[in-house]
């Protein structure tokens, strides 16, 4: 009988699957278990936001503990990535994989039954660190369980859940306390959770695969010194950018000299890790594939720019013109709608047209973006919503041609063993760039709101996650141009190559 990814016997009647046993049909209903468990924890990012003002009233919480509802989940969330993908690779993606699941539905059970804004923050801190264990086996598991040839489609329809959970979250929580009330609706808002994380268990026990070449884990395998290393660089690095509204003046930003000390030792510690032949939790030589660090940098500008849209969207239609919580998560819905479609498309179309697609789709977001503050200045007061609609489903349209095909062509050198930690640091990368861009458009809203003007401030802030975009957009540009310029060597060039560049490829030797 095969062994669990746990090391010991499978339960009675349940043999977990390995990658090879799977047929296609296995493989997509695998992939369904993942996306499942991702919405859900991706959903918790962006859903909360539409929550806050119930959780004000319901557990009477200060403004600094509703900030830590969210910086806390996201803050945990980011400092798992890495060392939750290493973790999987090492002792199993599916045995991790179901540990995060059930912490997050333990976790999500607590948050509901909170009765202080400390133990929802603790709650929620939870949270976060099991979405973190959870998010980094799905794409590690898509890399392993599909061929190259299905790869960018199951990628598409991962990228189509991440789109519609975080677009999709503040109509979901506004139905969800118009429904339950305002008081304890925001309870409700977390316990959602719980059929979901009960039924994607079981399916999760038997549908998805082992890891190839796991086994009993010992502390010192996952690199305990590399592991605190990183996490205390990226808490340091995220501090000053998530709490810039309540730590007021510029003393916060001195912590970013300390990240910078801690990152620096985390790669010099990395590199002698793995001259003593150990495994690091992040193996530097990835960083030296073009395609992935490339990719890297190109999500965190562009998460920058993207997650920050939500968040302006949400004050300017809640606060500005008192839109309901409900009103305000169908307002922004059409952007999910578009990228919910084209990232079904993009997926498809990555292996036809690599780079490129990608540069297509960040010239779309930001022509749409373009559109919406046009949009809110041609039509103001209360008919501005509504106004947003149209140029926010181009962006969503654009969106969806980024997220996916970024993922598949930055994670195609990834050799399968190190697929978890890859996706970890890419994802993180995600996550700072989130943190910063809601750091420095919030910024330049509240600033320009202190005028008065909550269009205008709407705008400016808008104007700041455009920058972000095109800053992706440049990066993008350079990667294609830097292609036709440098081209792959003649051992390295695939046959037949119709524009994905260096698919299919394994990572080169250091």
């Amino acid at each position: 009988m095969t062994s669990d990814a746990s090391g010991g016997t499978p339960p009675s009647g349940v043999r977990p699957l390995a990658a090879g046993d799977l047929s296609g049909r296995q493989r997509w209903q695998a992939l369904a278990v993942c996306l499942m468990a991702g919405f859900m924890t991706l959903l918790d990012v962006s859903i909360v936001n539409v929550a806050l003002p119930s959780i004000r009233d319901g557990l009477d919480a200060p403004e600094a503990v509703l900030q830590w509802v969210l910086s806390g989940y996201a803050l945990a969330f980011g400092l798992v990535l890495v060392p939750g993908g290493r973790l999987g690779d090492a002792r199993g993606r599916r045995a991790v994989f179901m540990l995060g699941l059930a912490l997050f539905t333990l976790a999500s059970a607590a948050c509901g039954a909170a009765q202080s804004g400390t133990w929802l923050v603790v709650a929620r801190v939870a949270q976060g660190f099991a979405g973190g264990l959870i998010t980094p086996q799905i794409s590690a598991l898509i890399q392993q369980m599909f061929p190259d040839h299905e790869r960018g489609r199951a990628f598409g329809v991962f990228s189509t859940v991440v789109a519609v959970s975080t677009a999709v979250g503040p109509l979901l929580g506004g139905l969800i306390i118009q429904l339950a009330g305002a008081q304890e609706g925001w309870r409700w808002v977390f316990y959602v959770n719980l059929p979901l994380g009960a039924i994607c268990l079981v399916l999760a026990r038997r549908l998805l695969p082992d890891t190839p070449s796991t086994g009993r884990i010992t502390v010192r395998r996952l690199d305990p010194v590399g592991v605190v290393l990183l996490g205390a660089g990226v808490l340091t690095l995220l501090l000053p950018f998530v709490q810039t509204h309540q730590w007021e003046g510029p003393w916060k930003w001195l912590l970013l000299v300390p990240s910078a000390v801690l990152l620096a030792c985390f790669a010099g510690w990395e590199r002698r890790w793995r001259e003593r032949g150990e495994e690091p939790v992040l193996d530097l030589s990835l960083f030296r594939v073009r395609s992935y660090w490339l990719g890297c940098l190109l999500i965190l500008f562009y998460f920058a720019g993207f997650t920050s849209i939500f968040f302006v969207s949400t004050l300017y239609l809640q606060s500005g013109l008192h839109y309901s919580a409900l009103l305000a998560g169908a307002a922004i819905t059409p952007f999910a709608v578009g990228s919910g479609l084209s990232a079904w498309v993009g997926g498809r179309l990555v292996s036809r047209f690599g780079k490129p697609l990608i540069t297509v789709g960040l010239t779309t977001v930001a022509v749409g973006l373009a559109g919406t503050a046009l949009a809110v200045g041609l039509v103001p007061g209360p008919a501005a919503g509504w106004a947003m609609a149209g140029p926010l489903l181009v962006a969503g349209l654009g969106s969806g041609l980024v997220i996916a095909p970024n993922q598949t062509l930055t994670l195609e050198q990834v050799p399968v063993g190190a697929a978890g930690s890859a996706a970890g640091t890419l994802q993180t990368a995600q996550r700072v760039g989130s943190a910063v861009g809601i750091a420095a458009v919030g910024s330049v809203f509240f600033a320009h709101l202190g005028q008065g003007d909550w269009a205008s401030a709407f705008n400016a802030g808008l104007i700041v996650s455009t920058a972000f975009v095109v800053a992706a957009l440049v990066i993008s540009m350079a990667d294609v141009v830097g292609r036709r310029l440098r081209p792959l060597p003649p051992a390295m060039a695939p046959a037949g190559d119709r524009g994905a560049g260096e698919r299919r490829h394994g990572v080169p030797e250091a």
